[in-house]
């Protein structure tokens, strides 16, 4: 099932369900569903919402987004990393939510700025001091992202904030699946190249899914609907204005983004 989050454009209501002849939304919260264990198509509305109508938004607007640092071995050796011996995290902002479809903005204090792509996991239940075994449980479902860094202001700075904070630097989405095989591949491509630019399993993942739940829940609570972006493999580089992303993952879909450059006042 590929659960959507929209905005209805005639009512400006916002509603979370499913997509085939037209968009039908859940006649209850889906976090509230998920929690009772009933997340299933008979709470699906019967009346349905014209996809005309529709806009798609990223699938969750999170109370925060929490990354993990050096998750892939491969990636920690391009960057001249040791890998670290507990999962690394950090902070982006849930101001640098866009979605699929929607402009990368690059900043004008940076001269480079790459792609990340990566497996977002969404948490559907308010999650602290939980075992790894308890932390899947708290894994309401997979979506794609792209952790977006300005690379010079990373390296520059010394810690990541600015790097990963701007406004659209954590493309999310375009929708969330239940379930994912651990030996799913996750692909980036630039523009219309066929090669990709990232290609690696999420089983090679150093800490895996709900150990990385199981860790930040014993430094912080995650809420429904937050964001965890579990580290992107080796490969990243450069993006340029005109490029178009498109991060790929099996058993989800992709996510596309065109990069633009930021105008004079502009407001995201």
């Amino acid at each position: 099932m590929k659960i959507y989050r929209i905005l209805d454009n005639e009512t400006g209501d916002i509603f979370s369900g499913i997509i085939s002849d037209k968009f039908y939304p859940f006649e209850k919260d889906v976090y509230e569903l998920f929690c009772e264990n009933r997340l299933s198509m008979k709470f699906i509305s019967e009346k349905g919402i014209p996809l005309e109508r529709i806009k798609i938004l990223p699938p969750s607007m999170p109370t925060k987004i929490v990354a993990i640092g050096l998750n892939y071995k491969a990636h920690a050796k391009e960057m001249n990393k040791e890998l670290p011996d507990e999962p690394l995290i950090f902070l982006k902002p849930s101001s640098a939510v866009t979605g699929h479809g929607d402009y990368i903005i690059l900043p004008e204090c940076s001269e480079r700025v790459d792609y990340e792509g990566e497996l977002a996991l969404v948490i559907g239940d308010r999650c602290i001091n939980c075992t790894p075994e308890q932390a899947q449980g708290k894994i309401w479902g997979y979506t794609i992202a792209n952790d977006v860094t300005a690379r010079d202001l990373q390296r520059k700075d010394g810690q990541w904030t600015r790097a990963k904070g701007f406004d659209t630097f954590c493309p999310l989405g375009p929708w969330v699946v239940r379930e994912i095989s651990p030996a799913a591949r996750l692909q980036t491509f630039l523009n219309e190249e066929t090669k990709p630019v990232q290609s690696a399993l999420i089983n090679q993942m150093v800490f895996s899914p709900e150990v990385l739940v199981a860790y930040i829940s014993q430094v912080m609570t995650l809420m429904p609907g937050d964001v965890v972006l579990t580290g992107t493999p080796e490969g990243v580089g450069p993006m340029q204005v005109g490029d178009r992303v498109r991060v790929e993952i099996e058993g989800i879909g992709y996510l596309n983004n065109t990069v633009v450059a930021r105008e004079i006042n502009q407001e995201a």
